[in-house]
């Protein structure tokens, strides 16, 4: 029997892939399985804050990540789980002003250089090595998950290793203790934070957009920073000329220095990470799982590395090695990023065997316990309403059964979607599937 805590780490691999990496960090990460038993599956979280949050925004997600995985209908509960430590992003303020921004594994040792960052990674490279000297501020730009903060992050790192005084943050963060200093009175112990360092590090600053407070703050701190030739490093998901609503002063600030942009990796960039990520796994992947993940990601770091994990946790939880097969299996109920996938017959009965978890040889079999049974009604109601096969057509497909039967299959399902909310939700989940 898979336990309660492996079937969670295999549903976190798949949270990770569907939901954005700010939320996994901050709700997803140290939550832990805790229970699985007679249709219950509860999530143990770090805190009352965070099993609120769960419960009102991802509950429904959850639900269909654990039932794909289990292949049972399942009541989720979000429960806090006593005596675990509770991750800096939950924590209080106060407590989270004592604590550093930086995150330790984003070094320049474990960033894979290639054409679509080399430039990037180079005056990365500089500011860390040389700060307030060159390429100030250091302006990083490109889309969501492609390394933007894995950079800006690694130069806080290696300046701090060097005894350089170093300030990581969002620009969240900066904006919450913005507002928490001036509600609590302490601004100049804000100033004082923000201002004395050697380094000023802020990630993502087009969420200040629209926040015209924030702006000036932010730039009287750059001002000061600069004129005292501290270095400055800003990502941001565009360039400085598109953040039109920035406050003027600001927006020439960021725009004076260097502005480099990270792309989205190449093929052999993006097997560089794969494999660099499994042997951070000591995990032993045959080729031909790290190209087709390669193929199936082309869009971002973040895509790739979450698919890799999802098909790491989806091998542990079926104690089976991460085979081609294997990883096809895991990775296909997400279809091709951003694209839907076409529903056909034989797409809709392959939706229906994994939701269900159950073989395409026991859906055309004459099996009849009650999992196949439903599942071979719901495959004939689903393919009779999203497509034109016929009767008969649909008869062979399903093992040879003639037309009534196949007649009967999809008026019985079409009667019970009225009176049964789990039968509908079951449809509707596996019709999310095809969805881009």
């Amino acid at each position: 029997m898979r336990t309660a805590k492996e079937t969670w780490e295999a549903a976190k691999g798949a949270l990770q892939v569907q939901i954005s990496k700010a939320n996994f960090e901050a709700w997803l990460r140290d939550t832990v399985g805790l229970s699985h038993q007679g249709g219950q599956f509860i999530v143990g979280t770090p805190s009352a804050f965070a099993q609120e949050w769960l419960e009102k925004r991802l509950r429904s997600l959850v639900t269909k990540v654990l039932m794909s995985i289990t292949g049972e209908e399942l009541q989720v509960q979000f429960q806090v789980c006593l005596g675990r430590e509770p991750s800096s992003s939950l924590r209080d303020s106060a407590a989270s002003r004592l604590l550093p921004m930086i995150n330790p594994q984003h070094t320049f040792d474990n960033f894979v250089v290639g054409a679509s960052n080399r430039l990037a990674f180079a005056a990365a490279m500089a500011a860390a090595e040389g700060p307030g000297r060159g390429h100030n501020p250091l302006f990083i730009h490109g889309q969501p998950g492609v390394g933007k903060t894995h950079l800006a992050h690694a130069i806080a790192n290696d300046a701090s290793e060097n005894g350089i005084r170093v300030v990581c943050a969002s620009s969240e963060q900066f904006t919450n203790e913005f507002v928490n200093s001036l509600k609590e009175r302490r601004i100049d112990e804000f100033r004082a934070k923000f201002r004395n360092t050697d380094l000023l590090v802020i990630d993502d600053i087009q969420f200040i957009v629209g926040k015209p407070q924030t702006q000036e703050t932010l730039f009287h701190t750059f001002n000061e920073l600069h004129d005292a030739n501290c270095q400055l490093v800003v990502t941001s998901d565009r360039t400085p000329a598109s953040l039109a609503s920035v406050e003027t002063g600001l927006w020439s600030r960021l725009g004076s220095g260097l502005v480099t942009e990270v792309e989205a990796p190449d093929l052999n960039t993006r097997l560089a990470i794969l494999r660099a990520r499994a042997a951070q796994l000591q995990a032993v992947i045959d080729d031909a799982v790290f190209e087709y993940i390669a193929q199936r990601c082309q869009r971002n770091v973040r895509e790739l590395e979450s698919s890799l994990n999802l098909v790491m946790a989806y091998a542990k939880l079926m104690r089976q090695n991460p085979t081609l097969q294997l990883a096809q299996q895991a990775l296909h109920s997400l279809g091709t990023p951003g694209e839907p996938k076409a529903i056909t017959p034989a797409s809709i009965l392959a939706a229906v065997a994994e939701h269900f978890q159950v073989s395409l040889d026991a859906l055309k079999s004459r099996q009849r316990n009650h999992k196949v049974a439903l599942a071979r009604h719901i495959a004939i109601y689903l393919v009779r309403e999203k497509t034109n096969c016929g009767l008969q057509d649909l008869g062979r497909l399903l093992g040879g059964r003639d037309h009534s039967t196949v007649l009967r299959g999809h008026q019985k399902i079409a009667g019970m979607i009225p009176s049964n909310p789990n039968l509908r939700k079951s449809i509707d989940e596996i019709l999310a599937t095809f969805a881009g």
